[in-house]
């Protein structure tokens, strides 16, 4: 059953006015996107989701452009770390964020992304300011560890966007605050290595600089994540606590939705070609300053302005990744999807090996910039498929796929912590080039892939545009299903 509103009464949510063009049918949200809008609850949202997940990034690879200077030895200001102490570090960062990438999805479906975006942002930011104290390699990947608990608001920022937009569009706005979100890695290569660091270095020694600069990203964290949780929305209408109060949203189960997402099969498809985008530039996030350090003898401030440009690609990459997939969905349908998706992830794995093999520094940093941007090209296109997996479980599933990109990370951490780097480039780039032949294997029920199964009637109407609008004189609010209110029944009790 479904509880109604007859046609002339006011609907009870917090807006009764939007200053974008919604959708009454997908619950208020989104048909467009206008970038330079900033007004509740729509835009208002978009903004503070990238921006939390950007400064959340920034936090997460705040210590990474300082790194060879923390290896160096005590009489030189570091704390004497060997290669495979720094990659442990490196793999301890991305290894806590895989498991509250998995947690934060149900509980984006239970609570809302608004307010886990706010508490993991101040939670970050602690650990963060006490990067001073570290003292040896075991405390360097504890402390990083923590630290690494915040880059899971990408799964907040993701949902977010999925649930103030709907999903013809959501392709292209997961996209860009993804993307933007994950400009924070290649921004604080270049303010933290070439700005910050030298800044407090010119005043202090190179030890005491490096063991304060980073309180000055956590400061902006923790007062950033209090003030997205008092100007921001939930949902179209309204905030999930008050919405359930009202009536106008049913309570749900986190753990109902985990297992309804976690045993849909396409989303562990997507979570190993998340792995194989997301995951390559968490890796080259940790790797780059040091690998033109060493490779091409450039110095720390140098390396790290280089290595930010991996990351400066967010900048349009990922959104570009995301609007071509919504575009080829608009004549294709999920095929034009997944097409988009599978060459993405062979052409990237190709440009690992030939990044891999260059042997002049000015070609190594073109290949770098085509390379990170079909990377982040691919991090869009998968996160426009996400949305359509199983729509009621979204943030179970966005979570799954997201942590997918960590497990990535932490796999090809342990091949360059283990291995010469030019083998664990072409342990990588083997990797990618298999994920994309998995895209054969996405098969969404009412879609059609790539090699099986036909669009349905609604589903060629949607993205063609052509069947008429459903009646909007009555408002639907869908009641959760039996299992899921036995699993609500069963929290409460």
């Amino acid at each position: 059953m479904s509880t109604t509103v007859a046609s002339g009464e006011a609907e009870i949510k917090k807006y009764q006015t939007y200053s974008l063009n919604v959708d009454p049918n997908q619950d208020d949200k989104a048909t467009e996107i206008k970038l330079c809008n900033f007004k509740r609850p729509h835009m208002r949202a978009f903004h503070c989701s990238w921006m939390g997940f950007f400064t959340a990034f920034f936090i997460w690879f705040a210590i990474a452009p300082l790194l060879p200077v923390i290896r160096k030895p005590i009489e030189e200001g570091g704390i004497d770390l060997t290669k495979q102490q720094i990659w442990t570090s490196n793999i301890c960062s991305v290894l806590g964020t895989i498991f509250m990438r998995f947690i934060n999805g149900p509980m984006c479906d239970k609570f809302g992304a608004r307010i886990l975006m706010g508490v993991l942002l101040c939670g970050a930011s602690i650990p963060c300011a006490l990067t001073g104290l570290v003292n040896n390699a075991t405390s360097l990947a504890i402390l990083r560890f923590f630290i690494g608990l915040g880059g899971s608001t990408f799964v907040c920022c993701q949902f977010w966007t999925s649930r103030m937009f709907t999903k013809e569009v959501a392709g292209t706005a997961n996209a860009l605050v993804g993307g933007w979100g994950n400009l924070g890695g290649g921004v604080t290569q270049l303010v933290m290595g070439t700005f910050l660091f030298p800044a407090f270095q010119s005043g202090m020694s190179v030890e005491m600089a490096w063991r304060t600069v980073c309180i000055v990203p956590a400061v902006v964290g923790f007062f950033l994540g209090i003030l997205i949780i008092f100007i921001s929305d939930d949902a179209p209408k309204g905030n999930y606590k008050e919405m359930k109060k009202n009536g106008t949203m049913p309570e749900i189960s986190a753990a109902a939705s985990f297992r309804s997402g976690a045993m849909n099969i396409n989303t562990w498809l997507l979570f190993i070609q998340y792995g194989c985008c997301f995951g390559v530039e968490l890796t080259m996030n940790n790797a780059a300053a040091m690998y033109f350090v060493q490779r091409f003898d450039q110095s720390v401030a140098g390396a790290a302005a280089i290595a930010s440009i991996f990351g400066w690609m967010n900048l349009f990459a990922r959104g570009i990744g995301g609007y071509v997939s919504d575009k080829v969905n608009a004549k294709m349908g999920m095929r034009g999807r997944l097409i988009w998706q599978g060459g993405l992830l062979v052409i990237e794995g190709v440009l690992i090996f030939i990044f891999a093999n260059s042997n002049s520094l000015a070609g190594a940093i073109v290949l770098m910039v085509i390379f990170s941007t079909v990377v982040q090209a691919a991090e869009g296109s998968t996160y426009g498929i996400v949305p359509y997996v199983n729509p009621p479980v979204t943030g179970s599933i966005a979570g799954v796929v997201g942590a997918g990109g960590n497990v990535g990370a932490v796999c090809f951490g342990l091949g360059f912590r283990q291995m010469d780097t030019l083998k664990a480039f072409y342990l990588m780039g083997g990797c990618v080039l298999a994920s994309g032949i998995l895209t054969a294997f996405v098969s969404i029920k009412g879609h059609r892939g790539l090699l099986w199964g036909q669009d349905s009637e609604e589903v060629i109407a949607a993205y063609k545009k052509t069947g008429a609008p459903a009646a909007a004189t009555t408002l639907q609010v869908p009641e959760p299903d039996a299992e899921v209110e036995e699993e609500v029944e069963g929290d409460k009790a």
